[in-house]
């Protein structure tokens, strides 16, 4: 799901969300441009959203606009999904 909303009380969305597996992928851009994600103030809110959605039980894998596509990126979102679902993969 794109934008998916998750927390009950807050309006905080991810990027994508697997949200029956509570797996959850942030595109963090700026990261070499001094972006939201890299300021103090920004870097502070996602703390607390990420922290947030650990004690929700989500899984919150963080990749840059680079990484997007690539295919480590898909191998270990596929790793993740299996391991979710009690496929152990080495």
């Amino acid at each position: 799901v794109k934008e998916y909303l998750f927390h009950p009380l807050r309006k905080w969305r991810f990027d994508y969300c697997f949200p029956e597996l509570r797996i959850a992928i942030e595109i963090d851009g700026g990261v070499w441009t001094g972006g939201r994600h890299t300021s103090p103030k920004g870097y502070y809110n996602d703390m607390e959203k990420f922290n947030e959605a650990a004690t929700l039980g989500y899984i919150v894998l963080k990749f840059t606009p680079d990484d997007r596509y690539a295919l480590n990126t898909f191998e270990l979102i596929n790793k993740t999904i299996k391991y979710q679902q009690g496929i152990y993969v080495v």
